[in-house]
């Protein structure tokens, strides 16, 4: 099998998730059966809210562009990265390395005009610099997907920030699916896409029944097959 290095640390618990769900979707009776991975989880890249929405810290992309090199010099065949809004900073790691990177955007993009068609209004579940770089607009453009998001992001982003201070409880993942229904049932979206990976760690919440779809599950895919083809 193909190794991929993880950009990871964004954060840390979604790094850890990423490495489950890699266990969990591949069938496997040994170890040797299973997906390898070469993970730098590294907390200290800068605050993507900080520098994309608050706009009062520096760049994420040098330190991304380092751990892409670092990786690609450790062996690692291709690069994956579980954060969806660290991908406004997806062309600086492709610049920094001569591997490929497998892009989580387009996989989920793809993903999603596979399953439901063109014309789909998916409503999103996500930090709200994803919406400010349009890091999804144009894959969604391509396909032909309307992006829906909340009327007001500040209840997704306070989620967010308590998933990093490591709440992830009961309260959480009811705060989830009430945003989740009113995206719905609000404003019309046929499916509901999870595009923040600490927000992916509440998933369990979600309304039996709801079509909703989690990016970090589409990477997952991605890795699987990069490694076995």
């Amino acid at each position: 099998m193909r190794l991929t290095g993880i950009l990871g640390g964004m954060g840390p618990e979604a790094t850890v998730l990423l490495m489950q769900r890699l266990i969990e979707a591949q069938p496997a009776k040994d170890d040797a059966d299973h997906v390898p991975v070469l993970v730098f989880s590294n907390p200290q890249v800068p605050s993507r809210i900080k520098a994309l929405i608050e706009r009062t810290g520096p760049s994420p992309a040098p330190v991304l562009a380092d751990m892409a090199r670092r990786l690609e010099a450790a062996g690692a065949e291709a690069l994956a990265m579980p954060c969806n809004t660290a991908h406004a900073y997806a062309d600086d790691i492709r610049a920094a390395v001569k591997v490929p990177f497998i892009d989580m955007v387009a996989e989920t993009a793809g993903h999603l005009a596979a399953r439901h068609g063109a014309g789909t209004r998916v409503g999103f579940l996500a930090s709200p610099a994803v919406r400010l770089t349009g890091v999804f607009d144009a894959p969604f453009a391509d396909r032909g997907l309307v992006p829906v998001y909340p009327e007001d992001d500040a209840p997704v982003l306070a989620l967010i920030r308590a998933v990093k201070a490591g709440r992830a409880g009961a309260e959480e993942r009811a705060e989830l699916a009430r945003l989740a229904t009113r995206l719905a049932n609000d404003q019309d979206c046929a499916a509901i896409l999870v595009a923040c990976t600490e927000l992916s760690l509440l998933t369990g919440g979600l309304p039996e029944g709801m079509d909703w779809t989690d990016s970090l599950d589409c990477l997952v895919e991605a890795i699987r097959r990069f490694a076995t083809r």
